[in-house]
């Protein structure tokens, strides 16, 4: 498949995060939309990776501790981010959470010991300066925007947790992460309910269809989530680092917006627009700046379908042979 169509699906798929949460807060809990998601996820990728690696299901005990902090993390990131959407418009939580770059710099620089330069704490301060512009503790949207910035941090967190690992080029470990959010998630279902599974509801943005409810759950695992993980490291495998982190950090937030604005009719304010250019715009700065260095802003799915490279041996007579 062409590496541009691809690209197009991750986008689109990202997007529709917000979409499928908010058609969803009807029928379910916020909180067992969290479990739903990492389940249809994990339902998704016991369908695909099986054609990708026949030994996904191979468990070593050296992963376990990863795994299970892994896949922990998950789960707060994940429900953090749908609470968000819960509770403040799309463009606000897409845009908000993409601080997670900036959170992702200062955590390698702390822990993988990655240098800091004048030029990053010029951006921070562009950064801080578009932060401030968006007004994040506006009346009516205020949890919402502060959920969705500290979701970043989380994010961010995974991301260097699995830098600090060395889990970021396995293809057989990313069923096992769903599977722990999956369980760690589990007592919400019990806790506040499985919620309308049954319920049917006309939806005149959709063409008067009458549409079950649990059809926006399965969407926002197979697609917003599965879908979205497989494509991503499908198109990291043809692209640069610096070209998708364009398309991640700018394009997929502006979709999601747009995708808010024309179902939901959420309007961005004045101040939410110049100030989200801004820190997008920093965001991918910051990334483009890593990956320059080969310090790259990697997030938590990137390489996972990935086959390590083989190591070529040092002997100059043998530059252009690998080991079998």
């Amino acid at each position: 498949m062409n590496k541009y169509i691809s690209l197009l699906i991750v986008t689109l798929a990202e997007a529709t995060i917000g979409v499928f949460v908010k058609l969803s807060t009807d029928f379910f809990s916020i909180y067992s939309i969290n479990f739903y998601r990492v389940l249809f996820a994990l339902i998704f990728m016991l369908m695909i990776i099986p054609f990708i690696d026949k030994k996904f299901w191979k468990l070593s005990k050296d992963n376990i501790k990863s795994v299970i902090i892994i896949g922990a993390l998950i789960a707060l990131q994940i429900s953090m981010f749908n609470v968000a959407m819960s509770m403040a418009p799309i463009a606000n939580v897409v845009i908000f959470w993409s601080v997670a770059p900036f959170f992702v710099f200062i955590f390698s620089s702390l822990f993988l010991k990655e240098p800091v330069k004048k030029q990053h704490i010029f951006i921070f301060i562009v950064a801080l300066i578009g932060i401030f512009i968006a007004e994040p503790l506006s009346e009516g949207s205020a949890t919402g925007n502060i959920i969705a910035l500290i979701d970043g941090a989380v994010y961010a967190a995974l991301v260097t947790y699995m830098r600090y690992e060395g889990k970021t080029d396995s293809a057989t470990l990313v069923v096992w992460y769903m599977f722990v959010a999956t369980i760690i998630l589990l007592p919400m279902l019990f806790i506040f309910g499985p919620g309308n599974l049954l319920a049917t509801q006309v939806y005149q943005g959709f063409f008067n269809l009458q549409i079950p409810a649990i059809v926006w759950l399965i969407c926002l695992g197979f697609i917003s989530t599965g879908l979205a993980y497989i494509f991503i490291a499908k198109v990291l495998r043809k692209l640069n680092v610096a070209v998708y982190s364009l398309i991640d950090i700018i394009v997929s937030p502006i979709v999601a917006a747009f995708f808010g604005y024309i179902i939901f009719f959420e309007k961005p304010s004045s101040n939410m627009i110049y100030g989200g250019i801004l820190l997008l715009i920093s965001g991918f700065w910051l990334s483009n700046s890593m990956s320059k260095k080969k310090s790259k802003m990697l997030n938590f799915i990137i390489n996972l379908f990935k086959k390590p490279h083989k190591e070529k041996l040092e002997n100059p007579m043998l530059k252009n042979k690998q080991i079998k």
